[in-house]
């Protein structure tokens, strides 16, 4: 099975999920990355590994069902049959959502359904919270609103900054993400 990852930023959870594949963790191929920033670091990451990119700001489309119809065009090239959201700050819109309907999946740095959306670390700061985590979930038409597949908390100690969660968000992530991905790609095999 074909894999797209999804990525706007630096790449970290691309990294994890391609050294997953490449230790024979994942049953399908990373075959393609997607970027809607061009010259963001993930692109460089997946360069370095041989993924080809895709990189399309969706500011050149006159509209989001424009750009994700050059999405799908570039998706159906690399006969890809996932997606794997890693970083992706854009909602999913119906193009996509119909075309991989149930074979999109996202991660979220939060305990869904609480925090959703952008900066859900510095909500949970903000909010004054002992305990936040990790969520992989379906993505539907909403934000961070679709079935929950995993979730791993993370307990925030007395005097814990933004950078010691963070970086306790990102372990998680790293390694329930591809662990998650892999039974959503079994199930989808009949596995």
């Amino acid at each position: 099975m074909n894999i797209a990852i999804f990525a706007s930023g630096s790449g970290s959870n691309f990294e994890a999920m391609k050294r997953a594949a490449d230790k024979g963790l994942l049953s399908g191929k990373i075959s393609l990355l997607i970027c809607d920033k061009p010259g963001a670091l993930v692109e460089s990451r997946a360069e370095g590994h041989g993924v080809p990119v895709v990189s399309l700001s969706p500011k050149t489309f006159s509209s989001k069902a424009d750009y994700e119809a050059e999405l799908l065009r570039e998706l159906k090239k690399y006969d890809i049959s996932f997606l794997v959201l890693a970083g992706y700050m854009r909602l999913v819109g119906p193009t996509l959502l119909d075309a991989f309907e149930g074979r999109i999946v996202n991660i979220h740095p939060s305990l869904l359904p609480s925090f959703k959306g952008l900066d859900a670390i510095g909500q949970a700061l903000d909010f004054g919270v002992k305990v936040t985590g990790v969520t992989v979930h379906v993505v539907d038409a909403g934000m961070d609103t679709g079935p929950i597949l995993a979730q791993e908390s993370v307990t925030i100690e007395p005097g814990d900054t933004r950078d010691d969660v963070e970086k306790k968000i990102r372990e998680v992530e790293h390694r329930l993400y591809p662990k998650t991905v892999e039974q959503m790609l079994q199930h989808l095999q009949g596995v």
